[in-house]
């Protein structure tokens, strides 16, 4: 039998951001990527459908590593994440490709992107952690792309992460394999998975990927992590979006994740392939928040509309606002920790303990990271 890698060597990364990863078998003179449920079998000098895994000397490489499409300083609700520390500033960023190979995606110039050297920018994991805590924010969160894809750079920047006292948060279609999720998710406090859709048909016609090893890493996390973990749908006209799907989908979630898992669903808008229709009209939004209410969820939500209402947090006892949202922006709040001020039953989620949300608000600040680069090259 040919070498077996699953934990990643030590190993740092040379200057054109190339490391030696994980998760992958030999079989024969190729390289075979067990990271995801893909398992590309490549030769020597191909990349995977990610675009950023390669074999190269008959290893599989990470090809991204210290490189990013860029930082921003976002509210955590735009992840979204409405149950984890509402208000707060999140440091968000991204590299380049994905696994997934969704028609409609919404950040397909950073997810489809093959130009890697031009768009990146170098930051190590230490200077992401110092500059997270110097600007002020609780946490930081891996997004734009899926990073599942860079799990070596996500996993070491989540470490030093948490060594600063930052909270880590992963974004994800959570398309991954059941040998990589521990090593992934052990560093993360949070997760927004994207159910892109609830049929089989849906993920292999419009995602080229599958619907099972999703409902996979959604159980994982639910049931074997103390990841806080909320859920995201785009609602595709023609696409995902019956109310027979919508209703198994709820169901599903009901059933084995239980009701206390925060359900977003939000509108989509034509883009990169799929242009052959409208956006999603708010009454299939409302429907679809209906539909997950009356099968039992308890926070629901709706997402790229104007909608004070079925964006606010509601107690589930006594069903009076507890966490009030104008977009991104929040307004009234009537927790004391986890507890409804109005009547004390708990509120599913990760809050402030002295009941104060977050002032944040709805600004998206780019971070020029390649100062706190140098700060740490300084002292090193």
């Amino acid at each position: 039998m040919g070498q077996r890698v699953i934990d990643p060597p030590q190993v740092a990364p040379d200057e054109q951001g190339t490391r030696p990863g994980g998760w992958w078998h030999q079989k024969d003179d190729k390289v075979v990527c067990d990271l995801c449920p893909r398992a590309c079998v490549l030769g020597e000098g191909q990349r995977g459908f990610c675009f950023v895994r390669q074999n190269l000397g008959g290893q599989m490489v990470l090809t991204t590593y210290g490189r990013s499409t860029g930082f921003c300083i976002d509210p955590i609700e735009k992840k979204p994440l409405n149950h984890f520390f509402p208000g707060s500033a999140v440091l968000s960023f991204g590299t380049a490709g994905c696994n997934l190979g969704c028609k409609f995606c919404q950040n397909w110039s950073i997810s489809k992107s093959r130009e890697i050297r031009q768009l990146s920018e170098r930051a190590s994991p230490q200077a992401i952690a110092g500059a997270t805590r110097s600007l002020g924010c609780q946490s930081v969160a891996y997004t734009y792309n899926d990073p599942i894809i860079f799990a070596e750079y996500a996993i070491d920047t989540a470490k030093a992460c948490r060594e600063a006292g930052i909270l880590n948060v992963a974004v994800t279609s959570g398309y991954i394999s059941h040998a990589a999720r521990p090593a992934f998710f052990r560093f993360m406090d949070a997760a927004n998975v994207d159910l892109k859709g609830f049929t089989e048909d849906f993920y292999w016609n419009l995602c080229s990927g599958h619907l099972q090893p999703v409902l996979d890493t959604l159980r994982y996390l639910v049931h074997e992590t103390d990841v806080w973990v909320e859920i995201t749908t785009l609602l595709i006209p023609r696409a995902n979006d019956s109310s027979e799907e919508l209703r198994r989908m709820c169901d599903w979630i009901t059933e084995h994740l239980g009701t206390d898992v925060p359900l977003h669903f939000t509108a989509f808008h034509p883009d990169f392939r799929l242009q052959d229709r409208g956006p999603t009209p708010i009454q299939t939004l409302n429907t679809a928040y209906d539909i997950a209410c009356q099968t039992g969820l308890k926070y629901v939500y709706t997402g790229n509309c104007y909608d004070v209402a079925r964006q606010s947090t509601y107690c589930p006892a006594c069903h009076r606002c507890v966490i009030e949202r104008e977009g991104y922006t929040i307004g009234r709040y009537f927790l004391k920790g986890n507890h409804c001020a109005h009547c004390g039953a708990e509120v599913h989620g990760r809050f402030d303990a002295a009941g104060q949300p977050g002032q944040w608000g709805s600004r998206r600040q780019p971070v020029p990271i390649a100062m706190f680069e140098q700060r740490m090259n300084r002292k090193a």
